[in-house]
């Protein structure tokens, strides 16, 4: 017997493989989320610079061909370093613990004291709770694969969007392909890939339509254009007979936090309130339990 049919073959072993897993994976998503906005800028503002010298690249200024050190340095999820964004401090292998580093921390930098943000440790653990809810839901099998890599995506562009108001295609766009593909070959799902195909193609075109309503009455953007992409993804895993419940969900979850933001915290109502974390949630939801979801809304209909 192999190592790996000894974990899956013993509950509470796979159990806690999966949930140290997910800590692991959930300090890594903490860097995307942190990095990957600063990535997407850049590149950005490297492509205006392009489109304002005509379609090609700035000379490299003088000073920087015979001073390497001024060249701009790599910056993506693995360089450089991690490091405190205070005083610079780079973050060793034992203050990088999942969890763990951040309680022994108290949740300051062991350098300059300042506070580390709560973010970390809550997407570890919320990641790791997930990682570990799909291992004892769908067991040995590839679903259980699959489900990780959509909470791992969906989490992440989830707090970036949180964070930024900002959906990366990067994130939701291999998701959608990803969903469909997983339909297409028919392994871990129990989603056909006409319906995953159908949802991707409903989820995209009713927040789409949404959006023009809107806009046409308003004069305002109700939603960013991430939020149609989003929806697609989630349309494709799930197919399009849940996205009913995934848009009733979110919408509802929604109103009641921006209600509860006005009321408590005085936010203000022209303010954006970012629109993916509650389709994310909503999504996990549909995809954990479907067809209860799909049960309770046909009985409820047929009242």
């Amino acid at each position: 017997m192999t190592v790996i049919d000894t974990i899956t073959a013993t509950p509470w072993l796979f159990g806690l493989v999966a949930l140290l897993l997910g800590l692991v994976v959930g300090s890594f998503l903490n860097v995307v989320i942190h990095r990957l906005p600063i990535m997407l800028e850049r590149s950005w503002h490297r492509e205006c610079e392009e489109f304002l010298n005509g379609g090609t690249m700035p000379p490299v200024k003088e000073s920087m061909q015979s001073d390497p050190s001024k060249q701009p340095s790599p910056y993506n999820l693995l360089v450089p370093r991690s490091c405190c964004p205070h005083c610079g401090h780079q973050i060793s292998a034992i203050e990088n613990i999942p969890l763990l580093s951040w309680l022994f921390l108290r949740g300051r930098c062991a350098s300059c004291g300042s506070r580390i943000s709560i973010q970390y440790p809550l997407v570890e653990l919320f990641t790791g709770l997930l990682t570990l809810a799909a291992a004892m839901a769908f067991g040995d099998d590839w679903q259980t694969i699959f489900a990780w890599g959509l909470i791992w995506v969906l989490i992440a562009a989830a707090v970036i969007d949180l964070k930024t108001t900002l959906l990366p295609d990067v994130l939701t766009l291999p998701l959608m392909w990803a969903g469909i593909l997983i339909a297409w070959l028919g392994i871990g799902t129990n989603v056909s890939l006409e319906d995953a195909v159908m949802g991707a193609i409903a989820g995209y075109l009713v927040l789409w339509t949404l959006y023009w309503v809107f806009k046409l009455l308003t004069g305002k953007e109700g939603m960013g254009f991430g939020d149609f992409k989003l929806l697609a993804a989630i349309g494709a895993w799930v197919g399009w007979q849940l996205l009913p419940a995934v848009i009733l969900l979110s919408s509802l979850v929604g109103a009641i936090v921006g209600i509860t933001l006005i009321l408590a915290r005085g936010h203000d109502r022209n303010t954006p309130i970012p629109y993916g974390p509650y389709l994310a949630a909503a999504g996990l939801l549909a995809y954990f339990f479907g067809e209860a979801i799909t049960n309770w809304y046909m009985g409820f209909i047929a009242m």
